[in-house]
């Protein structure tokens, strides 16, 4: 991609986060990115390829940036959990995007990158983790501990952002909620 072509590249990513988010893949409409991006539609095409396409690099463009902000931490499960749980809360656009993944795309989040080596990583760190220390659950797998820590995490921010309730008193709970999880 051309260096000058870079801005208007970016602004359509952005422009289609928030159309994604908004109307998931199937309900987003390219003439309406292409008009909040201040480009046409050819350039989206030209970029990016088909709908879909520029969808998964939004989505992988976010997951990065999760990836990038809140770093995991296989000896502070119930740290990392609150992390996790106040990043989420405060970019509600991305649990709206993973949702419309899920829902729209389902069995294909688990294999897309940066998040499939992400796992992967997370698992091995968990693995070494219940190895060596005697306060972490080793009868489940660490792909099911940490499925089980992840589920509590956005179940929460799913709750809060339906209801409004407390975003401390509910980061809290996440993080007791998680140490009772992990605990042997």
């Amino acid at each position: 991609m051309l260096a000058d072509a870079r801005p208007t590249a970016e602004r359509i990513l952005s422009a289609a986060s928030d159309e994604f988010a908004e109307h998931g893949l199937a309900g987003a409409r390219v003439d309406r990115i292409a008009a909040r991006a201040g480009a046409n539609k050819e350039r989206i095409y030209a970029y990016y390829g088909a709908k879909d396409a520029l969808f998964d690099t939004v989505l992988a463009a976010r997951i990065a940036e999760l990836l990038d902000t809140v770093p995991f931490d296989a000896d502070d499960l119930p740290g990392y959990a609150e992390r996790l749980f106040r990043f989420t809360v405060e970019r509600a656009d991305l649990t709206r995007l993973l949702l419309w993944h899920v829902l729209e795309r389902p069995t294909l989040l688990g294999t897309r990158e940066p998040g499939a080596t992400s796992t992967a990583a997370k698992v091995t760190a968990l693995t070494a983790a219940q190895a060596r220390r005697d306060d972490l659950d080793r009868t489940q797998p660490a792909g099911r501990l940490l499925g089980q820590v992840l589920a509590v995490v956005h179940g929460a921010a799913f709750g809060l952002l339906a209801s409004g309730t407390d975003v401390e008193q509910t980061a809290a709970d996440v993080r007791r909620s998680v140490t009772r999880i992990i605990a042997p």
